[in-house]
Parts: C-alpha cells; sequence; structure tokens
C-alpha cells in the first residue's frame, strides 16, 4: 500500500517503523521483518531512496509506504506512538553528497533525527540508530572499537560534516537515554554493500562491478592503497534485527562491519578477475575525484567482539561471496 502522508492513515496493526525504508540497506531490513511475518511501515521521502527497492513488495499487506520527511510528515506523533520499535536509517549518505552538498547532508541528519527522538521519547518506543564508522576520522588505529577517541579532520574540509553530523546524532540519542529514559542502540555500519546498492553517490563496489562488466576502465582514487573491510548487507541486517531484540544492547554503541581487509587497488583487481573482465584500473588524484585537500580514512576496520557477544552474531560473508552476489543484482 501507498498512501500520501494527508491520507487516511491506517497502519497495519503493530508495526515496527523503518525510515528510509526504501535505501538499500533500509528495503532488505523491510524484507526481512515481513519475511519475519512482522508489519512495517516505511516513512521515507525518496531522496536517495528509490521506490523500485520496494517494488516487490507492495502488494503485502502488511506494507504500508509513507512518502514524506520525518520532520514534515504530519502523522509522526500518531505513527511513532503506535509503534513497536523504530529502526532509523533515514539519512544523507554517500561521499559525493557529502562533498557538493554539505548543507543538506547537515540539516538532513541532524533535524530529521532530532525531530524522531522528540516524538519517541514520551513512548519510550526502542529506537535503533543508524551512525556510521566515519566518526572514527583520522585515527590511525589498525581497527577501530566502540570505546575509542575519536579524531575528525578540520571543518573546512567538508567531508568531515557527515562524520560530525552523524556523531551528533549518536551524542543526542544518548542524551535522550540517560534524561528521557529513551531505549536507543547506536550502530556504526562500516562498508556494507550487496544488491540494490547504487554507485550514484559514489560507492565503490558498485561503481567498479558496473566499470567492469562494460569493461571500461575501474577508476581508484588516490594511490588506491587505502583500505576497507566490507560487509554484505544481509549479514548488516541480522546484526540491526538481533540488536533491536537484546535488551542489554540499549544505550549502547555498537559497530557493524566485516573484518576481511582488502586495499582499493586489489579490490579493483579482484572484481575484475571475478567478473572475468577485460577493464584496466586508472589512479584519479582525490583532486580530480573530488576537491582539492580532500582527506580520506587510510584504514577502517572494526572491532566487532562487542556485537558477537551480545547477539552471539559477527559478519562472516566472504569477500568473494560478496563480490559475486552484488555482480549477479547490480544493473548497468
Amino acid at each position: 500500500m501507498n498512501h500520501p502522508p494527508s491520507a487516511i492513515f491506517h497502519p497495519p496493526g503493530a508495526y515496527i517503523l523503518v525510515t528510509g525504508g526504501a535505501g538499500f540497506i533500509g528495503s532488505h531490513l523491510v524484507e526481512r521483518l515481513l519475511g519475519e511475518g512482522k508489519s512495517v511501515v516505511v516513512l521515507d521521502d525518496l531522496s536517495t531512496g528509490n521506490r523500485e527497492n520496494l517494488r516487490a513488495l507492495e502488494t503485502n499487506p502488511r506494507l504500508l509506504i509513507l512518502e514524506a520527511k520525518i520532520s514534515t510528515c504530519p502523522k509522526l506523533p500518531e505513527l511513532v506512538a503506535q509503534a513497536e520499535s523504530i529502526f532509523h536509517l533515514a539519512a544523507a549518505v554517500g561521499v559525493d553528497l557529502v562533498v557538493k552538498s554539505p548543507i543538506h547532508v547537515l540539516e538532513t541528519n541532524l533535524h530529521e533525527t532530532e525531530v524522531l527522538l522528540k516524538a519517541a521519547a514520551p513512548h519510550r518506543v526502542p529506537l535503533l540508530v543508524a551512525s556510521t564508522s566515519e566518526v572514527y576520522g583520522k585515527s590511525q588505529k589498525a581497527a577501530f572499537s566502540e570505546e575509542d577517541d575519536l579524531l575528525i579532520g578540520p571543518p573546512h574540509q567538508s567531508r568531515w560534516s557527515y562524520a560530525c553530523s552523524k556523531l551528533m546524532d549518536e551524542f543526542l540519542a544518548l542524551a535522550y537515554a540517560q534524561e528521557r529514559a529513551l531505549p536507543v542502540v547506536i550502530v556504526r555500519l562500516f562498508n556494507t554493500v550487496g544488491p540494490r546498492q547504487t554507485g550514484r553517490y559514489g560507492m565503490v563496489l558498485p561503481r567498479f562491478i558496473a566499470a567492469a562488466r562494460r569493461n571500461e576502465p575501474l577508476r581508484v582514487f588516490g594511490d588506491g592503497l587505502q583500505s576497507r573491510c566490507f560487509c554484505y548487507v544481509l549479514d548488516t541486517v541480522e546484526a540491526l534485527v538481533r540488536l533491536q531484540n537484546s535488551p542489554a544492547a540499549r544505550g549502547e554503541i555498537f559497530n557493524i562491519g566485516g573484518t576481511e581487509e582488502i586495499s582499493i587497488l586489489d579490490l579493483a583487481r579482484r572484481v575484475i578477475e571475478t567478473l572475468g573482465s577485460k577493464s584496466s584500473i586508472e589512479l584519479l588524484p582525490y583532486a580530480q575525484a573530488y576537491a582539492p585537500g580532500f582527506d580520506d580514512m587510510r584504514r577502517r576496520k572494526p572491532v566487532v567482539e562487542k556485537l558477537e557477544r551480545i547477539t552471539g552474531f559477527r559478519p562472516r560473508t566472504s569477500l568473494r561471496e560478496i563480490i559475486e552476489r552484488t555482480a549477479e543484482n547490480t544493473r548497468l
């Protein structure tokens, strides 16, 4: 079902609210929850999400889709009050968007979260807030744990605005937990990849796969020696669901990510090999890819022992399997 925000509001019984539910991760989460027999209300303004991600689910009578921003949805108080729990995934995402539209990024990530927390607090609805590994900033540690100090870059480099906006979301959520007894869980997502992800906002794996399938050069930014760990989207969803269902997770922060580290240059090689592509690799300076003075993190590997200790789960899908599954479902 699809109703505009002004429509008569008839939610499908007891339900779970997913903001950003038409996005890459959100749509997989919605699919998982519906598969478990849950009813779901999606709230998404489709600024970065895509209705096509939910197309196969639209006829499910336990799904209600509302196209609206959190802050402008007239039914938000009622929507939140009746929810069993909330997954807050709505955010401005992607390095390209962060560099090109910093005002939009800051306003979206700060204001929308504030409005949602304020609406949920009187009813103490369990609320999971999606943050990001970007909050670890320029730290040079080999792997990041949730208790680490954070080292954010200077404000004149717009890429750090995203990290700061999500970090403020964390502070605000924890403040609501402390002062208003709101049951919150914060998750720091590391590079999540898989079917339905687009390279539109600079996401590296779908961008590489699309180029490799066309036998076009794979553009690697910088020297390519910066390393990342990639997490399959269904592993991310599994962790999200388990954390939301774990009372011991309330008021805590958790990393969610894979731990198989690879340089971006080697990732490009792996994609070419896996797809049997004839593509070459081109190194592109950051100044050309984004903007002069662009600052990148050299490593981004999570420590996930806390996640495993609380939920009994850690992401284990191999990088080769991730590439294969993503390539099978990536459109040119």
